[in-house]
């Protein structure tokens, strides 16, 4: 493909002018991570006419800079059962994003250097960009969003340190990137995880690291080997779990502060709110650290020369809230319906990170994945499927189902779909008997919006999880407006292709859709 389209979606050969110059578009994209990335992709697919602003200088995101130290948490094997680069592939692979092309496919595992299935901040910044030139998929770099309002007649007027931008719809991927540090007496004297020094300055030096998630933890790992005493400090115990019911847990990759903790070597857990943090007079530089016990006992002083705060990050959503947009919560999330669209500004809809405020069922308290990449990749297709059709009326595509097909494809999707697998109890992956066309896959669909909506007989697959380590099928079945839910038993090897699979499935798909065998 030479030149650019319509709209300036594709590259310049050559680096020549910069792609999608100020004007009007169908659609504005806002950001260069993988959310922005992903989305992006799938509103070309359909044809639209898009432009993908990005005040960053190159693709990646938070992941050009973050996590400080290093390795990420989410994994990729590079060898595993399923072919790289196959749609069974991708239970396996949680940094890639998702494309048609098989050359855009599996992109992360050839970066990596064979030390560890975590990429490296770095392998997984080069996979994004891989993405993006593989697809073809340009981005104005360096072109900051400053503003957004409502355009006379409807749409959107988005300004930029590059001029203004007319649109129809926006898509906001601009991640939960804003460093978040809570006001408190002395806050002022922390520094946030977001302008952590090079390892080796805290060399032989006292540290307390505010909050005990992934961040605070990441922290300690790596500068155990340079401070000289660690505290990491929070009202809430620490969980080093992979089965947490919420996003709170930390990743068991992060345990030797905890064993240096337990063996007396120089790090304190210590669940307790701040108080105060104030310099010692005289102490060159030195702080006091006052703390309110959470666990019952007496209040604490520490004294340290460097006090972080891993207190988390915001969404940078500028004005939006003057448009109308509702945003709550400490991680300032916009209020979203469950295809992740305002809930008061229709046509902005929100991509990536941002769309963990749809949080779909939550059932049995656990919560969907789309805070990381292995979750919002599949999203973005949703999404922009829903854009399309809503706002520009293009359809769908519901490919047609041989009846006589139709247990092979629900077998095969609960065996080895991905975006059941990654977003349980969260996506479904729907079957509708409709009255005119017949049988047809319906595609990958938000749950909650199967289950709140009425319409013909259908099945909705998914694959779902009760914080027990237990990780087995659900089928949910609409008959007559009803809808039924049906568990499938757990299975120690996750193999849901057997035949008791098999078996289970036809009777419900005999019972709910006509003409299956």
């Amino acid at each position: 493909m030479e030149g650019l389209t319509d709209g300036g979606v594709m590259a310049t050969p050559g680096g020549g002018d910069r792609p999608s110059p100020p004007g009007a578009y169908q659609v504005v994209v806002i950001g260069s991570g993988p959310g922005g990335l992903q989305v992006a992709y799938w509103l070309r697919r359909h044809g639209l006419r898009l432009a993908v602003l990005s005040g960053d200088p190159s693709p990646g995101g938070m992941f050009r800079r973050w996590p400080f130290f290093q390795r990420l948490l989410s994994w990729t094997k590079p060898h595993a059962l399923p072919p790289r680069g196959s749609r069974a592939y991708e239970r396996f692979d949680w940094n890639s994003l998702v494309a048609d092309e098989a050359h855009a496919r599996a992109r992360q595992a050839p970066l990596m250097d064979g030390t560890s299935e975590f990429p490296a901040r770095a392998e997984m910044e080069a996979n994004l960009a891989a993405f993006a030139r593989e697809t073809e998929l340009a981005v104005r770099y360096d072109c900051r969003w400053e503003s957004t309002r409502a355009r006379d007649g409807g749409g959107f007027i988005v300004e930029t340190s590059d001029g203004i931008y007319e649109a129809d719809a926006v898509v906001v991927a601009v991640g939960v990137a804003e460093p978040y540090t809570p006001p408190g007496n002395g806050m002022d004297l922390t520094h946030h995880y977001a302008q952590v020094r090079p390892p080796e300055s805290y060399a032989g030096r006292r540290v307390v690291i505010l909050g005990k998630q992934n961040s605070g933890f990441e922290l300690a790992n790596g500068l155990l080997p340079w401070a000289c005493s660690l505290a990491l400090v929070s009202p809430s115990a620490a969980k080093l779990s992979v089965q947490t019911r919420t996003l709170g847990g930390v990743r068991a990759r992060y345990v030797q502060p905890y064993e240096d903790h337990v063996l007396g070597g120089g790090v304190s857990l210590l669940d307790a709110a701040i108080d105060r943090i104030e310099r010692v007079e005289g102490g060159d530089g030195t702080l006091a650290v006052h703390l309110r016990r959470t666990d019952g006992g007496g209040d604490l002083r520490l004294e340290a020369e460097d006090v972080i705060s891993a207190t988390g990050f915001t969404a940078p959503l500028r004005d939006l809230a003057d448009l109308g947009v509702v945003i709550s919560g400490r991680s300032r999330l916009a209020q979203l319906t469950a295809w992740w669209e305002s809930t008061t500004v229709p046509g902005v809809w929100f991509a990536g990170t941002l769309g963990q405020a749809a949080k779909g069922l939550e059932k049995h308290g656990v919560p969907a994945n789309s805070g990381a990449v292995h979750g919002a990749r599949y999203n973005a297709r949703a999404l922009a499927e829903r854009l399309a059709e809503t706002q520009f009326g293009i359809p769908r595509e519901r490919p047609s189902i041989d009846p006589a097909g139709a247990i092979d494809f629900i077998v095969r999707e609960l065996a080895e779909g991905p975006e059941l697998w990654h977003q349980r109890a969260y996506l479904t992956r729907i079957l509708t008997a409709d009255p005119e066309a017949g049988l047809v896959d319906d595609g990958v669909q938000p749950l909650t919006h199967f289950l709140d909506t009425a319409g013909p007989d259908a099945m909705g697959l998914t694959i779902e999880a009760d914080g027990s380590g237990a990780i087995y099928p659900v089928v949910y079945s609409r008959r007559d407006g009803q809808v039924t839910e049906h568990r499938l038993d757990a299975d120690p090897l996750l193999r849901y292709d057997t035949d008791v699979v098999r078996q289970a499935v036809t009777t419900i798909a005999r019972e709910t859709l006509p003409g299956v065998a």
